[in-house]
């Protein structure tokens, strides 16, 4: 079902380019190949990185505190009193419940790494998209698609890809596309993994302990 969809999708692109009667203008742009060639995209994921590795370690020497408290309380019970095993159970308890909710602060649904996401990423993604709105204004199209998307080509006419324009109007270099086409590889996809670029939250997976 989901591949007849795509098919159809593909069908409507190619009909939309190739009726002139609609007096339309079309373009296109790879947003994973325009962020593939901004500076601060690759500084804003690698903090990102750095972030998440500083945090998951942070947890991770949490549990290992906890897990060390527990193996010594198994070898002690034996000489503890009533009292004391609630006093140690108590602890380990409490530990576990602090480190479930740090993991949960940090990693998950609108933590604190998606906020520091948006923090970094967003504002670059919003400049994308004010470049290809204006250069959908000033240039007239009638629509500009994003061939990093979901949405399937099944061909592009490499001079209707203004993925070097948006580059240039933001300040950048255009980047090498290899043999000459409009994208980084023949998939269209670059080596740097990039979000998409859309207004839905993301979900950062949390770390599994």
């Amino acid at each position: 079902m989901k591949n007849f969809v795509k098919l159809q999708l593909a069908v409507l692109m190619l009909f939309v380019f190739s009726v002139p009667a609609l007096a339309q203008k079309y373009a296109y742009v790879n947003t994973e190949y325009i962020l593939d060639n901004i500076p601060e995209y690759k500084a804003a994921l690698q903090q990102l990185d750095n972030v998440s590795i500083q945090w998951q370690k942070e947890i991770e020497d949490r549990y290992t505190i906890i897990d060390k408290l527990y193996k010594t309380y198994q070898a002690e019970q034996v000489l503890l009193t009533e009292e004391m095993k609630k006093r140690r159970q108590d602890e380990i308890t409490t530990k576990e419940k602090d480190v479930k909710e740090l993991q949960k602060q940090r990693f998950g649904f609108e933590g604190d790494l998606f906020k520091k996401k948006q923090e970094l990423v967003k504002p670059i993604q919003d400049k994308i998209y004010n470049a290809v709105k204006k250069l959908a204004q000033d240039g007239s199209y009638a629509v500009i698609f994003d061939k990093s998307s979901d949405l399937v080509m099944l061909y592009t006419n490499p001079k209707y890809d203004k993925s070097d324009d948006i580059l240039l109007a933001m300040g950048y270099k255009s980047g090498k596309k290899e043999g000459g086409g409009s994208e980084k590889s023949s998939s269209g996809k670059s080596s740097t993994s990039a979000p998409t670029m859309t207004n839905d939250r993301d979900n950062p997976e949390q770390p599994k302990k």
